[in-house]
């Protein structure tokens, strides 16, 4: 084996790739995941984003989504936060603390001033009112302190009657209604927050998707792709909080150390809470009990597509930070979707998918389908020594044993973030042999093995009108990195355009569907060397397969609207009244 270590030493990589993926996570975003949940959509945490304000830099901006597939004409009743519940949002800054190190609750009451209608707003008043508490913790959840009390939740958009008309309705725009909530919302600590409902802004082909992978990608004219959640609405809690208060010791980004420094990383992850019993009498309910978590998000999707059935609402249950979040780690070190990507198993049975196929056969020796061995043979070697994968570091994780073949690349992802350690670098300056140092390109480790959404807060922001500004996030940083003649030329630590992209944190831009199936295809361990088994040893590595890999897409790759500007970032709701004058597709 060292022998063949030695051997790739010799090869010289083309650096003029067209495309390389280097993603770092897999699927994205949880509706009606799991049975019980599924009943319960009050507490459905559908979404979790966290990114650089783009505007405000010095701030971060997290978003937390509930209560999925609004119709925006479902009156007379529409939609609100379950007045029972405890939203949350934990953030994760110290590897030495058990539990959180900051918690946001955010909880809801629920008044309707005049009775004797039906309408939720009419004569210029709004009749059915909805506010909340903004409580924090800094001690792991032991207390909290109330910093916003009363803050404005804005009604649904009914209609203009309702809202834009003088006399009748609200008399305002929607936007400017938005605008008095997010003014109003301000805590005494700082921190700003809008919650209420905005469109949904994560798209996805869910009835391909859920048909087998029956995607229907970009460019196919005769079925196109559709966006599941077009034109739906969703309940959002947002907040954007500055980095100082986020970052462990205090600091804002000018005292980073480097656009890598691993003080500024955060993991971030959202959950929803019931108590346990719930009594019904004539006209009211009401709860007592405990508090149960029934909803968590960290990393999309984990739970839509990455747990199996049986799992789904036990993981719900579990708190990202509990040790018990590792008893799923073995759908990650062989992920079920990986058997559809694998003409051994059931390759052939997804023809969307034919893109998508694992490596097997990888620089003539490694094998990472679903219960091959990977890179187990080199555990314990002196090839893995001073990375990553040594034993002393975290090779007993990464390297568990010989039929956990993605535990080298999905586990960092999903429960650790990916280190700025060897050979989690770019091929780019590793001269062949994929354990060797490459160019620099992230560092959101947390290794405090939890599933939550890791930012590195210290990677600049990426311009949304920047002309490199792009949807695949992590991935077409990478393509830049080994692509562009601006980024490839040596390995040093630069900044690359989308490096504050999906998978370090998420931009609501990002195409996450996307991402995720080419990192269970093995783009991941083709972008840090590991090429795909048509490439000979000589040439450029961006071989036919991996051309097909990085040119998949998962369907639609942008949302169907537009995002906002300034925070919230998410746009308004959609109004019911103009809602069926437009088809969703």
């Amino acid at each position: 084996m060292r022998k063949k270590i030695v051997l790739l030493n010799g090869w010289k990589l083309c650096l003029s790739f067209t495309f390389i993926l280097l993603s770092f996570q897999v699927f994205a975003s949880s509706h009606r995941e799991a049975p019980l949940i599924s009943n319960d959509p009050l507490a459905d945490n559908t979404d979790v984003y966290a990114f650089r304000s783009p505007d405000d830099t010095n701030t971060v901006t997290i978003i937390a989504n509930f209560i999925p597939f609004q119709l925006p004409e479902g009156g007379p009743n529409y939609y609100d936060f379950g007045k029972n519940i405890r939203y949350e949002i934990h953030i994760k800054n110290r590897t030495t603390t058990v539990g959180d190190d900051i918690t946001y609750r955010f909880t809801f009451s629920l008044f309707n001033e005049d009775t004797t209608t039906f309408f939720n707003i009419r004569l210029g008043k709004e009749n059915l009112k909805q506010r909340f508490t903004l409580e924090k913790s800094t001690n792991g959840g032991m207390s909290f302190t109330t910093i916003l009390t009363n803050g404005i939740v804005p009604p649904y958009n009914i209609g203009p009657r309702s809202i834009d008309s003088a006399g009748i309705g609200l008399g305002m725009s929607y936007a400017a209604i938005m605008q008095n909530a997010i003014n109003n919302n301000v805590a005494t600590t700082g921190e700003r927050a809008y919650c209420g409902p905005v469109d949904d802004p994560f798209f996805v082909d869910l009835a391909g998707a859920f048909d087998v992978g029956n995607f229907r990608p970009e460019g196919n004219m005769t079925n196109p792709p559709k966006d599941g959640l077009a034109r739906f609405n969703v309940h959002t809690i947002a907040i954007k909080v500055p980095i100082s208060m986020l970052q462990k010791d205090g600091k804002n980004t000018s005292q980073a150390t480097s656009i890598l420094d691993g003080d500024f990383v955060v993991g971030i992850w959202a959950s929803a809470s019931r108590q346990q019993i719930r009594t019904l009498q004539d006209t009211s309910r009401n709860y007592t009990g405990d508090w149960v978590q029934v909803s968590r998000l960290g990393m999309p999707l984990t739970n839509e597509v990455v747990i199996p059935i049986g799992d789904k609402n036990k993981w719900n249950t579990i708190s990202s930070n509990s040790p018990k979040d590792s008893l799923f780690d073995k759908y990650l070190k062989n992920p079920e979707l990986a058997l559809y990507m694998d003409d051994s198993q059931f390759g052939q049975a997804v023809p969307a998918w034919y893109n998508l196929r694992i490596q097997k056969n990888s620089l003539g020796m490694f094998d990472f389908r679903n219960g091959k061995k990977g890179l187990f043979p080199l555990k314990g070697s002196t090839a893995v020594q001073n990375t990553a994968l040594a034993e002393n570091a975290f090779g007993g994780y990464l390297l568990p044993d010989s039929m956990s073949p993605r535990a080298v690349d999905l586990l960092p992802i999903f429960k650790t973030g990916v280190p700025n350690l060897r050979p989690y670098q770019l091929a780019t300056g590793k001269g062949g042999d994929p354990l060797a140092a490459g160019k620099p390109f992230i560092n959101n480790f947390l290794p405090t093995f939890g599933d939550m959404l890791r930012l590195n807060m210290a990677v600049p922001v990426t311009p949304r009108n920047d002309p490199d500004f792009s949807s695949l996030g992590l991935v077409k940083a990478a393509v830049l990195g080994l692509t562009d003649s601006r980024f490839n030329q040596n390995a040093s630590l630069q900044f690359i355009p989308n490096m504050d992209g999906f998978p370090n944190g998420r931009r609501l831009e990002d195409d996450v569907t996307t991402i995720e199936m080419q990192a269970v295809s093995g783009v991941v361990l083709a972008a840090i060397g590991l090429w795909y088994d048509d490439y000979n040893g000589t040439g450029s590595p961006v071989t036919p397969q991996l051309g097909k890999v990085l040119s998949f897409t998962a369907g639609p790759t942008k949302n169907d609207t537009t995002f906002r500007a300034s925070f919230p970032y998410v746009q308004t709701p959609w109004r019911g009244f103009d809602y069926t004058r437009k088809e969703r597709f």
